[in-house]
């Protein structure tokens, strides 16, 4: 196994509803993330402008918001379960 595929990224993201997005991650596996608990504190409480929150790109390796917001997939992973 080469470094690569160690690295785990987002492939796919989609809005479900609330702070809910459906993730692909690069393993294969889908899986949910509630963002809710983390939008409460420093610049992560722009999530909480639903507009805002939906409004997400994908980089390279993970999910962005306007280039200010980020998260690591491995943390991503962590916090979520299975679609």
């Amino acid at each position: 196994m080469d470094a690569k595929t160690l690295l785990l990224t987002i492939t796919h993201a989609e809005y479900v509803n609330d702070y809910v997005l459906r993730i692909t991650f690069s393993n294969g596996e889908v899986r949910l993330v509630d963002f809710t608990p983390l939008m409460q504190k420093g610049i992560c409480r722009k999530l909480q402008d639903i507009d805002y929150f939906k409004s997400f790109t994908l980089d390279p390796f993970t999910i962005d918001w306007n280039d200010e917001i980020g998260f690591a997939p491995e943390y991503l992973y962590e916090r979520s379960v299975m679609a």
